[in-house]
């Protein structure tokens, strides 16, 4: 989950995304070919109606899924709004219904599009792509021959019955996922077409390959049996288990729930007895690794009927494990790619995962205060947030004040061998920088120091001497540091806030 200000740290991926209010109450539910690019617009774009006003108005926290495909962003967010019916989607898709493709029950039977699943016969979809759905229709009435209504008797006398029933029973077979053969005779007929510069045609039967291709591609976020499964995959770094559960219910992803904790060697393990303490659990669970077998077993009494824990190394849970990867990597290590961007930038021995940013406030030269956050992985880490009274009376000099509170934090971290931070961050310009460095210089400690700079957002590097450096506005590496900064004013001033409340009522 992040804030509006951190939209840079959406994927380019396609998938869902859930705009939440204050409360984190999910206000809107939408599905994008490419995350970022579409949540962009909406705070990007000067002008929009009346409703995606107040919409952009509500939106204190954005969160999202990614999925491989479009259309399982389109499954993911049908499911996903009849889950929360958001305020703001309640006039849009959440009364929709997808169409199926519905083999009647019949002598001749015949292929046809239908809403709802009433009547007898063979209902194949879902299909949330109506250009799809059309396409894999038109290969069936055209390739196959099958009839799109009821034949009249004139035309049942010309069919050949039990040729027609081979060509249901294909049709049968396309509509099941089973088109490999198919494919394979379209890709020699396409070829031919092409040697022989029948361009259309081979256009034609390219548009059926595509069509049979895109239908055989089993849509994962949407399963055509009803079990209740929990998908669980997790990554391990900088000593952390970054673990992620996808909740699939009645056969639809209902949403994901996001962990970090620290590493031990029996952490799995662990995270299964803990988190089925209290969350229902489900039919099958399914893992990236074995677990103690006991485990199974366990969860099965409690849950009083059969728990299966699948371990797939192959097909589709196989690829739900890889799809919640995927999620994991854009959720908690999307910033990698800014943080590598100012490594680079300013010419650091190592990428700057944690960051220490200060900021000094006071009010006409009273209450002087200090902020310190913490930024780990390109988040923000409030439990490394540090607010200094200065002691010192500075008289509204920030140089001074700065001096004193660099030398308290970083005598601590030195005396107590608290983790040292890869990058420290100064608002402020060269003066702020130098002091800095000098206090580090008298304690021996060599940690790479940059000031920023409000007014031109210029950056003065410790020992550059083309100082000061600009960043593009559109540099992910710059709006890091800017969030950084911003964090850091903000949490002074709310610091201050509180001494002036105090003082006011004479605490």
């Amino acid at each position: 989950m992040i804030s509006p200000k951190n939209i840079i740290d959406l994927p380019h991926s396609p998938g869902c995304y859930l705009f939440l209010d204050r409360t984190k109450k999910v206000i809107y539910v939408g599905k994008a070919k490419e995350l970022r690019k579409r949540v962009s617009n909406y705070f990007n774009k000067n002008e929009h109606d009346s409703k995606t006003t107040l919409l952009i108005a509500d939106i204190k926290y954005i969160d999202f899924i990614v999925t491989r495909t479009e259309i399982e962003a389109l499954i993911l967010e049908n499911s996903l709004i009849k889950r929360y019916y958001p305020k703001y989607n309640i006039d849009m898709k959440d009364a929709q219904k997808y169409a199926y493709l519905h083999i009647t029950n019949s002598e001749y039977p015949w292929l046809e599009v239908e809403r709802n699943r009433d009547n007898t016969g063979e209902f194949y979809g879902p299909f949330v792509s109506g250009a799809i759905r059309k396409q894999i229709y038109d290969i069936l009435t055209r390739n196959f021959r099958l009839l799109s209504k009821k034949p009249s008797p004139k035309i049942k006398k010309l069919i050949n019955k039990e040729d027609y029933a081979k060509r249901v029973e294909k049709a049968r077979q396309i509509l099941k996922g089973n088109s490999e053969k198919l494919i394979s005779n379209l890709k020699k007929e396409m070829n031919e077409a092409s040697s022989k510069k029948y361009y259309e045609y081979a256009i034609t039967l390219r548009n059926q390959i595509d069509a049979l291709e895109s239908f055989k591609e089993k849509q994962l976020i949407e399963f055509t049996k009803s079990v209740d499964s929990h998908i669980i995959n997790y990554v391990i770094s900088g000593g952390e288990v970054y673990l992620l559960v996808f909740s699939i219910r009645k056969g639809v992803l209902e949403g994901k729930q996001e962990y970090i904790f620290s590493y031990n060697e029996d952490f799995l393990n662990e995270f299964l007895l803990r988190y089925y303490d209290s969350a229902p659990i489900p039919q099958e669970i399914i893992l990236p690794e074995s677990v103690d077998p006991t485990l199974e077993d366990y969860l099965s009494k409690k849950r009083k009927s059969k728990v299966s824990i699948i371990i797939p190394s192959i097909g589709d849970k196989r690829q739900l494990l890889d799809l919640v990867l995927k999620n994991i990597h854009a959720s908690f290590f999307g910033s990698m790619e800014k943080l590598i961007e100012l490594k680079d930038f300013l010419s650091l021995p190592k990428i700057p995962i944690i960051m220490e940013c200060f900021d000094i406030s006071h009010l006409a030269g009273t209450n002087t205060v200090a902020s310190m956050v913490s930024f780990n992985q390109g988040v923000p880490d409030k439990s490394n947030y540090r607010r200094f009274k200065v002691i010192e009376q500075t008289g509204g000099d920030d140089i001074a004040a700065l001096k004193e509170v660099i030398e308290r934090r970083y005598s601590a971290v030195k005396r107590e061998n608290i983790t040292r931070p890869d990058l420290i961050i100064i608002d402020g310009g060269i003066g702020q920088l130098n002091i800095a460095v000098k206090v580090l210089s008298s304690l021996s400690m060599n940690i790479p120091v940059i000031s920023l700079a409000k007014q031109f957002e210029e950056i003065y590097i410790a020992g550059n001497k083309n100082n000061p450096l600009r960043l593009p506005h559109t540099s992910k590496a710059l709006q890091l540091l800017q969030a950084i900064r911003d964090e850091a004013h903000r949490f002074a001033i709310s610091y201050q806030n509180i001494l002036r409340r105090k003082e006011l009522l004479g605490k």
